[in-house]
């Protein structure tokens, strides 16, 4: 099944700014100013990705973590139909359906993609390989280390349905 994907990354400086703290608490050993770098990085990659003015919605909503409200909001300012998350018991879906939102994990989310159009998805791999220089990465690599990370069903079904 071919579909147009349609995927606009959104975020909080918030939410990048807890990201890269507890990827900071994960891996002591890389660096502080590796770690600014790739914050700022991320916010280069995606111009107008970031979501502002949602605050006034967050006393509003209700969560089994109140501290997960400015995801929901932020959410529905920028009109997301999908949150990604690995903590969806913080996001259940009668919280989450009067705003039209819906919560997936990353495996979930990626798997969508692969059914719309899996050559992206592919293309997408390859990139990521291409841009691994030091040291230099396959494919196979990439969907390894995506495996690790919990993209097990996404990789399984990748592999399963080899393009490259």
């Amino acid at each position: 099944m071919r579909g147009q994907a349609s995927y606009r990354p959104n975020g909080v400086i918030r939410i990048l700014d807890e990201a890269i703290r507890s990827l900071a608490a994960k891996r002591p050993d890389i660096p502080p100013d590796k770690l600014t770098r790739l914050r700022q990085l991320i916010i280069d990659a995606v111009p107008d990705c970031l979501v502002t003015d949602y605050e006034p919605l967050i006393e509003g909503l209700k969560l089994p973590d109140p501290d997960d409200r400015h995801v929901l909001a932020a959410a529905s300012k920028a009109g997301a139909q999908v949150i990604v998350t690995s903590n969806l018991k913080d996001f259940p879906a009668d919280a989450l359906a009067s705003w039209n939102v819906e919560a997936k994990s990353p495996d979930d989310f990626v798997l969508d993609q692969i059914t719309l159009d899996d050559r992206v998805v592919w293309a997408c791999v390859q990139q990521i390989a291409d841009s691994r220089l030091h040291p230099p990465e396959t494919v196979e690599d990439v969907l390894d280390a995506l495996e690790r990370a919990g993209l097990v069903e996404s990789v399984a079904a990748l592999r399963d349905g080899r393009l490259i």
